[in-house]
């Protein structure tokens, strides 16, 4: 990967040099340093080999990752075994939605959690994978319905009438499907980071930067990466309710089914993988970029992590639904029924949006004019 265009520049503080006839060396336009021409050849030379260690570093990385792509992750605890438990399970499908919900046989299935649809036909339960894990509910339908009315206050553009005619059409308990994927990210990477001083000299203030090339390379292990396996549920509210206390994680059993509805997996471990492999590379690069402190900026210049996948399990993790409705329209709002973090989309007032906009643009506007007038 030979260089085609050679640019030479100040090793501290990355302007343009050039050559001074009288001193026979190079010279920065900006901070003023000298080199001489055998000390600018070795800093070259030795970019050069980095550029080539870096682009083969590239080459094996996507050799590594094809490699990896064919281990995969490790699916081999997953099982559909589910003994004499699975005479006592019965599998309801909504016909507007599609949803597909798993519950026990005293549970009274009769609307759908995601859609509200009253109809929810029963179904044939059989070859459906079996949980490995699952947090139990810990927080109550009257907690939900106490976490709703607290996340109407303070909103200044929610219209007045929502709070008392937003009626609840439904409240649900759902076990939600996650995937919890375990490995180790070995992650190496380059920062250009820079420190800026201010110095007075004569009639000027004088500011220095100077630049630095930062290293930082670790392992960085991970447990129970969760991806949401249901298509159903929006991504983003299960990332907003997020995180689950994982110390409250227990051996998958019925027993936690009744009075509750868990939601079948419609995203399958393999088809999960590739979001499981951002979530781990983007937070083993903050981790890495986390310890690079004590500079005023700090640029990423290269980025490596290879994965070591290890183990995918399957776990069930407990959310409230609320369905309501509003002038004729549906909302939907998710609950952390361990931690009570909730979620959901509120109409806006478009007049006290508005009538906001006016207060604060009115004395703003007549500030402005009277300046101008000053002048």
């Amino acid at each position: 990967m030979p260089s085609q265009v050679t640019n030479y520049k100040c090793p501290a503080c990355t302007g343009p040099l050039h050559f001074v006839g009288a001193t026979g060396k190079l010279q920065c336009d900006y901070c003023g340093s000298t080199y001489t021409v055998e000390e600018i050849e070795a800093l070259m030379a030795r970019q050069e080999a980095e550029a080539q260690a870096s682009f083969h570093t590239a080459e094996e990385k996507e050799q590594q990752s094809q490699q990896q792509a064919a281990e995969g992750w490790d699916y081999s605890s997953l099982s559909s075994d589910w003994g004499s438990d699975a005479g006592k399970l019965r599998s309801y499908s909504c016909p507007s939605c599609g949803a597909e919900l798993i519950c026990d046989e005293t549970t009274a299935a009769t609307s759908c959690p995601y859609c509200g649809n009253p109809a929810i036909v029963p179904g044939q339960f059989a070859g459906e994978l079996k949980p490995d894990l699952i947090i139990p509910f810990q927080l109550d339908k009257e907690a939900a319905v106490a976490a709703l009315k607290n996340h109407y206050r303070g909103k200044v553009f929610l219209p007045r009438t929502f709070t008392d005619a937003n009626h609840i059409q439904e409240i649900k308990g759902v076990y939600v499907p996650f995937w919890l994927f375990d490995g180790v990210a070995d992650a190496d990477m380059e920062f250009e980071a820079t420190r800026s001083f201010t110095r007075r000299q004569g009639d000027y203030n004088v500011t220095t930067t100077e630049h630095f090339r930062v290293h930082r390379a670790g392992s960085v292990p991970f447990s129970r990466v969760p991806v949401d396996a249901s298509s159903k549920m929006p991504d983003d509210y299960m990332d907003s309710i997020e995180p689950y206390d994982y110390s409250a994680l227990k051996p998958f059993s019925t027993a936690y089914l009744p009075g509750y509805l868990a939601d079948k997996y419609d995203v399958s471990a393999k088809d999960s993988a590739a979001r499981a492999d951002e979530r781990c590379e983007n937070s083993a690069a903050e981790a890495l970029r986390s310890t690079v402190q004590g500079y005023a900026t700090c640029i990423p210049l290269r980025q490596d992590v290879r994965l070591r996948r290890g183990k995918v399990r399957y776990a069930l993790m407990p959310v409230w639904l609320l369905n309501t409705k509003w002038n004729g329209k549906d909302f939907l709002f998710a609950m952390n029924g361990q931690t009570g973090k909730l979620v959901g989309d509120l109409p806006v007032s478009r007049g006290r949006f508005w009538g906001t906009f006016a207060a604060i643009a009115a004395p703003a506007a007549a500030v402005i004019a009277a300046v101008l007038y000053l002048l």
